[in-house]
């Protein structure tokens, strides 16, 4: 894999990949080149069997924007929608085929594909973040590119539903009540967390670890497989020359 990315800070040492990711230094502000760019990483990582563990994180007080007061879903046409569609499918899927446990620090709101951090393995917050899906419905597009399936697993059906269709924002506390992040910290305690969970994997048989993500990963993979390209559709069909006319 390349030694760095265009949204992505890459330290591999020991089995350990670090990914901090950023958008010109400061915190991941989401963009169709961002969306691209991680699709690659993940799958960059999928295909590296020497990697044993993943911690990824975001920059600064963020780890993903705008916020939905920022952004417009624009007018698309099929073209360009099918990029969009080939690099989301991508992208949910590379995440999903690492074979390594992973550790997200949502080091602050998670506005933008929230998705990311919520796939992993083990998942902490910093005490000031939260979670909203920003870049969806309340922006008139429908949240088929993995939103429909992380968020009615972890939150179950009616929640989930409560929660992408009125733009609510869960804040750390209600996070971890709900189970979508296992442990709160302030945010410059995140990254000797993460570390100090990493460095006890890494100190377990390297099949036992890969066959164990393997295996808590099958389930969430098979509701991907069978639901992910159904929900690009129909978000494809809905902002294909519709956009903000809506």
């Amino acid at each position: 894999m390349k030694a760095d990315y265009n949204h992505a800070k890459i330290n591999f040492e020991g089995g350990l990949l670090e990914i901090t990711f950023h958008t010109d230094g400061g915190p991941l502000l989401w963009s169709g080149a961002v969306h691209d760019e991680l699709a690659e990483l993940f799958g960059d990582i999928s295909r590296n069997p020497d990697i044993r563990v993943v911690i990824m994180a975001g920059t600064g007080a963020t780890f993903s924007g705008p916020p939905a007061e920022d952004f417009k879903f624009p007018v698309l046409n099929p073209e360009q929608w099918e990029g969009i569609r080939w690099h989301g499918e991508q992208l949910v899927m590379n995440l999903l085929n690492i074979q390594a446990p992973v550790i997200a620090c949502i080091n602050g709101p998670a506005l933008r594909h929230p998705e990311i951090p919520l796939f992993a393995d083990i998942v902490l917050a910093a005490d000031d973040s939260g979670v909203q899906d920003a870049g969806h419905f309340i922006v008139n597009a429908v949240p088929g590119d993995g939103m429909h399936i992380v968020f009615p697993a972890l939150l179950g059906m009616n929640r989930a539903r409560y929660f992408l269709m009125t733009g609510q924002t869960l804040n750390a506390r209600e996070c971890k009540e709900l189970g979508l992040v296992s442990e709160i910290l302030a945010r410059d305690e995140l990254l000797p967390r993460a570390r100090e969970l990493a460095a006890d994997l890494l100190t377990k048989n390297p099949l036992m670890l890969r066959y164990t993500r393997n295996l808590l990963v099958h389930q969430i993979k098979s509701t991907v497989h069978e639901l992910l390209g159904y929900g690009l559709a129909l978000e494809g069909l809905a902002v294909v020359d519709q956009g903000q006319k809506i």
